[in-house]
């Protein structure tokens, strides 16, 4: 399914839409295009990622996913791609397995050096042109991702706010130096594509069609009963302040590490000793919402024994993919 907005917040709800429509027959695939915008990882503090007043001064739309992973900026000149499939047949974290098509649709275009690295990006020549990010919810999965075709990368740099020790974990000086657009790596016949065309020819190769028209067949039309449920989804959540910004809590301890599978924020409010309130922030991935971890926090002792037992029967895993209980334990005990 191609969509025909280039407002993100319309595109993340319809996404979010169809991953909930239990009448659509699985696999979907949906790309989508949008103007200038940050789009932030559900566990991120928005106002502390992002450059407010550069987004707010040139018309830079926010918003927050429902996924993990860090923030990213997008504009005209980038291609976003999703798959909702079945979670109980796509292991959750696995990046490569899920990103195969477009990979493959990638070399058969010219770009025969893309390869799925790290945790979740894509790149060529050691440098990202995709970032990726998974959600899980009721026996489902989706994956979307990104794809550099023409960014402004100048622009990257002024609506986000990169933290140093993310940038000096991997060994580099900007986050410009880091990323590239596809272009330059196209075969000579696609290098003038447009965005839209740059779509439909990743479309048909995934598909294995010849022509969009084929393609077409397979797609699914929303109705206005659809259209009025995406309205909803974009008011509640896309579009609405405290879904993208929140308000963040009085805090007296601030820990943060970066890890090789994401970053751990933790923001907490002790008093007599006790944990009155704590947030996690981080670009980590986890298949459950970690406000179920804060919850089994707040009122504990703010000692690393009471704090070990507590999470004594607690899969951290869930919460923070990747990361090493020992880790989490010792970020926020020590």
């Amino acid at each position: 399914m191609a969509m025909r907005t280039f407002d993100i917040r319309r595109n993340l709800a319809t996404e979010q839409y169809l991953m909930n429509n239990d009448e659509l027959q699985l696999p979907l695939m949906l790309f989508y295009i949008e103007k200038s915008c940050v789009i932030v990882g559900r566990n991120q503090n928005t106002i502390e990622e992002i450059d407010q007043k550069y987004c707010r001064e040139h018309s830079v739309t926010v918003t927050r996913r429902l996924s993990g992973g860090g923030a990213m900026y997008q504009d005209l000149g980038n291609l976003c791609f999703s798959f909702i499939v079945d979670a109980n047949q796509n292991k959750f974290g696995d990046f490569k397995t899920m990103v195969a098509p477009i990979v493959n649709a990638l070399h058969e275009i010219g770009v025969k050096g893309a390869e799925v690295t790290g945790r979740n990006d894509i790149v060529v020549d050691g440098k990202k042109f995709s970032g990726n990010a998974m959600y899980t919810r009721g026996g489902k999965t989706f994956s979307h991702g990104t794809l550099m075709l023409d960014v402004d990368t100048d622009e990257v740099t002024r609506a986000l706010n990169v933290p140093l020790d993310k940038i000096k974990s991997k060994g580099i000086k900007s986050v410009k130096s880091r990323v590239t657009n596809l272009r330059p790596y196209l075969a000579p016949e696609y290098k003038n594509i447009t965005t839209e065309q740059f779509r439909d020819l990743l479309i048909m190769r995934v598909l294995g069609v010849k022509s969009m028209e084929e393609a077409r067949q397979h797609e699914y039309q929303l109705t206005a009963a659809d259209e009025e449920k995406i309205d909803q989804i974009e008011e509640k959540y896309y579009s609405n302040w405290d879904w993208v910004y929140g308000h963040s809590p009085n805090f007296t301890v601030k820990r943060r590490q970066h890890f090789t599978s994401g970053t751990i924020d933790a923001r907490i409010l002790v008093e007599k000793g006790k944990i009155e309130n704590i947030k996690f922030y981080g670009d980590f991935f986890g298949t459950d919402n970690v406000q179920k971890l804060e919850k089994v926090l707040k009122g504990c002792t703010f000692d690393e024994p009471q704090i070990a037992a507590a999470l004594h029967d607690v899969d951290l895993n869930k919460y923070f993919q990747g990361i090493p209980r020992k880790e989490v334990l010792r970020l926020l005990a020590d």
